[in-house]
């Protein structure tokens, strides 16, 4: 674990959201410390990625309060805009522009929102390209490139606006099972180096290898907190027993 700063830097407390008559998260609390990795488990449904949604304001909430950073994301002093731009999203499809190239999908945002030139900007994109194996490709467009291929470039451009914290929505669960496996080495190289990450995802290998802290949650609930270890091995809520006995 690394040594925790004195203040979270995404803290998460007494959140609610509903859809309608569902309950999608019930009264959710959860401090992450800089350089933390957390890897939210669960059955599909549970409220896993509403959670991770609500932490960039892509999912509103309607009780509660979520910090990011220091700032209030629903205080309408703070531009959500700008907290956005120190939070990397990676989504389970890719969201690449289409239309443009490897290397303009990573350069567009650093040149309009960092205000880098197109030669920083390029020269960044190419450095994280090297870093994900892809030097290669940076004139390629998406429907060039595999699946995986695809979401290594999405990681690389997210890094590109080189953000405080990356989020992970299940970043490998539209992959083909043999392409999952250079996604994640990927996503284990980031926490090596220390990222402050949150991750949805059902690769229970991952989290053992990569998490500081396992969440698991049910029904818009978070149910068990703990180091992979202890929750994998140990675990003390039935509802969590049950789920692992499933899957492992």
């Amino acid at each position: 674990m690394n040594a925790q700063a004195s203040s979270p830097i995404i803290s998460i407390a007494g959140v609610w959201k509903f859809f309608g008559s569902l309950t999608a998260l019930r009264d959710i609390n959860l401090d992450i410390q800089q350089g933390e990795r957390v890897v939210i488990i669960g059955p599909s449904g549970s409220g896993k990625s509403t959670m991770l949604r609500s932490i960039n304001s892509l999912e509103t909430i309607d009780r509660g309060r979520i910090v990011v950073d220091g700032k209030d994301l629903h205080d309408p002093a703070n531009n959500i805009n700008v907290i956005r731009q120190e939070l990397g999203m990676v989504f389970q499809s890719f969201n690449l522009f289409p239309h443009k190239t490897v290397l303009e999908n990573l350069t567009l945002a650093p040149i309009k929102l960092r205000g880098l030139s197109k030669a920083e900007a390029e020269d960044r994109a190419r450095g994280l390209l090297a870093k994900v194996g892809l030097s290669s490709k940076t004139g390629a467009y998406p429907a060039m490139l595999s699946g995986g291929q695809q979401q290594r470039v999405a990681i690389a451009r997210a890094l590109a606006m080189q953000p405080k914290i990356m989020l992970f929505d299940e970043p490998t669960s539209a992959l083909d099972p043999e392409m999952i496996g250079e996604v994640l080495d990927v996503m284990v190289t980031l926490a090596k180096e220390g990222m402050t990450m949150v991750v949805v995802t059902h690769e229970m290998s991952f989290a053992r290898e990569v998490s500081d802290r396992v969440v698991f949650m049910d029904h818009g609930e978070i149910l068990e907190v703990a180091p992979p270890e202890t929750l994998f091995s140990t675990a003390k809520h039935p509802r969590l027993q049950q789920f692992l006995k499933q899957i492992l």
